[in-house]
């Protein structure tokens, strides 16, 4: 009996104490953590992360160099951009400038860079900016053509298949109240969408503009509905206007580029 109530003394003083360690270890853990609070996105990283690169703005307020101010509750409140510090952690993190494909905000992280004082970071994004200077761009080309005639209609091309998506996606198929899509026969391959000069509509079939339902009859409405677009996009005009076709919708071609 002595034994068994000595063994049983000895299991429980075991668990009080392995209770203890894993509270000591959950109270170290929670020490190492940071929550910072950038521009309003709020980020929880471990100090050491952040104290990864000596004499940094980061590495300042980790160790009391730097005093920064708090939010409501409680965490540290840091004026920039929120978006693009994930960025600014990655590199802390891994140690090298890992971007998303298409990433086109290089002199806004190069601000980042200098604001956190993280000369590394800096310096990679300079280089990328640089390869990316010397790297040739393909040019893209649009087209809007319209021959008045009855077989081909309104026609436009554009050799970045992105833009002639985000046309279909403005034009919709309203059919028995019911939002239909694009209408697929308009639609040639990825780069050309073909309009019939008279867009005929069964009863209750119309064609809309996505979002505001304004009716489209006419092929002038899409027309104008491209060319708007393709200034948004950043399109340059290459054809010279003829004054007497009167607006530019009109006009039997229109040439852009990118």
């Amino acid at each position: 009996e002595r034994k068994i109530n000595r063994r049983e003394k000895e299991k429980e003083y075991e668990g009080k104490y392995n209770s203890l360690e894993d509270a000591d270890q959950g109270k170290n853990c929670k020490s190492t953590l940071m929550t910072l609070n950038v521009g309003g996105y709020l980020y929880i990283t471990q100090k050491q992360t952040l104290t990864k690169y000596p004499d940094t703005f980061l590495e300042g307020i980790v160790n009391g160099k730097i005093l920064c101010p708090f939010d409501a509750d409680g965490h540290y409140f840091i004026d920039r951009d929120g978006l693009l510090f994930r960025h600014v952690l990655n590199f802390l993190r891994n140690g090298e400038l890992l971007l998303p494909e298409g990433f086109r905000e290089n002199q806004l992280l190069a601000q980042e860079a200098e604001f956190f004082q993280l000369k590394g970071l800096a310096e990679e994004v300079k280089s990328r900016w640089e390869k990316e200077q010397l790297t040739p761009r393909e040019t893209t080309f649009l087209e809007i053509t319209d021959n008045h005639d009855r077989s081909q209609g309104l026609r436009i091309f554009c050799n970045a298949p992105d833009f002639i998506s985000k046309i279909k996606s403005r034009i919709v198929l309203v059919s028995k109240s019911r939002l239909d899509g694009f209408p697929e026969e308009f639609s040639i391959s990825s780069n050309i969408i073909q309009f019939k000069y008279f867009i005929k509509s069964e009863n209750g079939t119309r064609l809309v503009l996505k979002e505001d339902n304004t009716f489209v009859c006419t092929l002038e409405t899409l027309k104008f509905e491209a060319i708007m677009m393709a200034l948004k996009c950043g399109f340059r005009l290459l054809t010279s206007l003829d004054c007497s076709k009167g607006s530019i919708v009109h006009s039997d071609a229109l040439h852009f580029i990118k």
